[in-house]
């Protein structure tokens, strides 16, 4: 049995942020655990974090074709049976061009195809239709696609309701927080009054800089701390996790943690308002009414501020959460994208 060779192509930086190369990589793992060749084509730019991932799982970094003949052009030169395409950027024409040379495409998207013309397509959101694209649309959280480091910390059961005097309470908004969404719920969070051990997780100096302006008040502490490989283990000691509604929703309902989210940019409004709605997690609004100047800014402090007061205060709604969750997204979402990859490339090894 040949061994498959599998590409993933997409972009990270630190306005960009990581998301896309983080789901890439849980893909890449699974890849890599089944004994394929996987190889990154893209640019990781001032991100040490994210380069030392790719680094760690032995994965080459080339360079990010960003024409259709340019991808054609990387999958002949490197005898790629598959590559994946996670961009909003590329050219959409990239997908059919890769298909028509014989490679099999899975688009990963989020709601929108852009129009590709793709083997697959993966929209891992809660809630995303499953009766379009000819049946070629892996659909859902039951595709959800986790790192090793989550799937490993995933406990056997959701949380139990717990009471706790002086929550833990951690705060992470992406590999490098592009939108600058840590101070402003930084003082939310400690707006609320209530005594907790913050933690924040810091993706820029520039956030840094703002959260050392922050003083807690009694009862209160706040501690920064760099992007780290550790976040599964931060999770699941937290009381409960505020975050951005982005592809670290998957990870905190897999690891079964009470969470908050905050939509951060446009593409997240939808899939944010279907897990709010049904109950998976937390809705503290979106980061540019959080952020605002004067009475709308102020009214949307003031409603999140009520929702986490009452998470805080709370050892029941904080275990109905974990429930939710954990009862939605079992961790195997990555193995079931890796067989219907393989399955159109006609080289299943598993």
């Amino acid at each position: 049995m040949s061994t498959p060779r599998i590409g993933l192509r997409c972009d990270a930086g630190p306005r960009r942020g990581v998301g896309h190369l983080v789901r890439c990589l849980a893909l890449g793992e699974e890849f890599l655990a089944r004994g394929a060749a996987v190889e990154l084509f893209g640019t990781v730019e001032r991100v040490g974090w994210a380069a030392a991932q790719l680094t760690a799982r032995g994965i080459p970094l080339h360079p990010g074709p960003d024409t259709p003949h340019g991808l054609v052009e990387a999958a002949r030169t490197h005898r790629l049976d598959a590559m994946v395409l996670d961009s909003y950027d590329l050219d959409p024409a990239g997908a059919g061009a890769l298909r028509a040379a014989g490679v099999t495409t899975l688009a990963i998207v989020d709601g929108d195809t852009r129009g590709q013309d793709a083997d697959l397509y993966l929209d891992q959101n809660f809630g995303a239709e499953t009766g379009t694209a000819g049946g070629r649309l892996l659909a859902g959280t039951r595709y959800a696609l986790l790192r090793d480091s989550v799937i490993a910390a995933r406990p056997p059961a959701p949380r139990v309701a717990t009471a706790v005097g002086r929550p833990r309470v951690l705060a992470f908004f992406g590999g490098t927080d592009a939108v600058g969404a840590a101070p402003v719920l930084t003082r939310v969070l400690l707006g609320t009054g209530h005594p907790m051990e913050l933690t924040v997780v810091v993706g820029r100096p520039e956030i840094e800089a703002e959260l050392e302006e922050v003083t807690p008040g009694r009862g209160q502490t706040l501690r920064p701390v760099p992007p780290t490989d550790g976040l599964p283990a931060l999770i699941g000691a937290a009381d409960l996790v505020v975050s951005a509604a982005g592809t670290s929703t998957w990870e905190l309902c897999c690891l079964g943690a009470p969470s908050a989210l905050v939509c951060v940019v446009d593409n997240q409004r939808e899939s944010y308002r279907r897990v709010v709605a049904h109950g998976l997690a937390a809705g503290l609004g979106e980061l540019p009414e959080l952020a605002a100047a004067g009475v709308t800014g102020r009214t949307a402090r003031a409603a999140a501020a009520r929702t986490l007061r009452g998470l805080l205060t709370s050892p029941r709604r904080r275990a109905a959460l974990s429930a939710r969750g954990w009862a939605t997204v079992d961790g195997q979402g990555r193995a079931r994208v890796a067989d219907a990859i393989l399955s159109r490339t006609g080289v299943l090894n598993r």
